[in-house]
């Protein structure tokens, strides 16, 4: 079913393509809805390009980039295209001034095609591919000193096309799974739960704090009851272990290279993948 020119157009912390295998062969063999709550650059979908899905994420800047791609590729190419060819020499100076454009229309909620753009543009050309706000929501992570160009003209087309036929959505992951029914199958690439639980304080800001694990641990086990095959990762430790163990839910504990890490030694970590069936 996969087709080797859909492929995500943001890379995204946290993001799955590592495990791709794994999760792939971990999957209930038929099924009938998908549900990703959590869909960040979409590396899942786009690996296994379900018929009927529904993509959501909290994150609106993100969400309307999906719906612009989906919707009028063309002018979302335009305007990339025109971003990618006037950048300056300077491209540090070049970036932040897009930098601080993106951050007025975020202010003024303008979720058009231009902000699609600058959402994809910035991506590319910020350090790590990190998305990451302030305390004004405004988004502020540095220049990464690249020139690339920001997307593959054929990619967007093809994720384009896939798209069509996906309801897309932002909002919270409750809400996201509440048409949710016996044999479809919800995969929940969660917000990671620190490593360290005294870091639970700075990890609020990102709005996903102890009660929202808590939430979607019981939002679990409500889709569980209702007949759902759920699938959820996450780090490997000692909340998720309290929130997922003794329920009878398989917890597969797999190896993966972090990415995202300024310390090289704490590179390799441990990962849960955790399904109810």
């Amino acid at each position: 079913m996969s087709n080797s020119n859909v492929a995500p157009f943001v890379k995204w912390a946290g993001g799955k393509r590592q495990l791709l295998p794994q999760i792939k062969e971990r999957m209930p063999e038929k099924f009938n809805n998908y549900y990703e709550p959590f869909v960040g650059g979409g590396a899942v979908t786009f690996e296994l390009l379900p018929a009927n899905a529904l993509i959501n994420d909290i994150n609106k800047a993100l969400i309307n980039a999906y719906r612009q791609i989906c919707n009028e590729p063309q002018a979302f190419l335009e305007a990339i295209n025109r971003l990618d060819s006037e950048m300056l020499d300077d491209g540090k100076e070049y970036y932040y001034s897009l930098r601080e454009h993106y951050n007025d229309k975020l202010m003024r909620a303008e979720y058009d095609v231009e902000l699609a753009a600058l959402f994809v543009f910035i991506n590319k050309h910020c350090f790590n591919g990190l998305y990451r706000v302030n305390g004004k929501g405004l988004f502020n992570v540095p220049y990464n000193n690249s020139r690339r160009t920001s997307v593959d003209e054929k990619v967007i087309m093809e994720v384009s096309k896939y798209l069509q036929g996906v309801t897309i959505v932002d909002g919270d992951f409750e809400v996201a799974c509440r048409n949710a029914e016996k044999g479809d199958f919800v995969f929940f690439d969660s917000p990671y739960a620190p490593l360290n639980p005294t870091s639970f304080e700075s990890y609020t800001k990102e709005g996903f704090d102890i009660e929202s694990h808590k939430r979607l641990a019981k939002l679990f086990d409500e889709l569980t009851a209702r007949g759902c095959y759920c699938m959820l990762t996450n780090h490997n430790t000692e909340l998720i272990n309290e929130l997922y163990g003794n329920k009878g839910y398989r917890i597969d504990v797999v190896s993966v290279k972090r990415m995202i890490n300024s310390d090289a030694t704490n590179r390799v970590g441990e990962e849960v993948i955790i399904c109810n069936y």
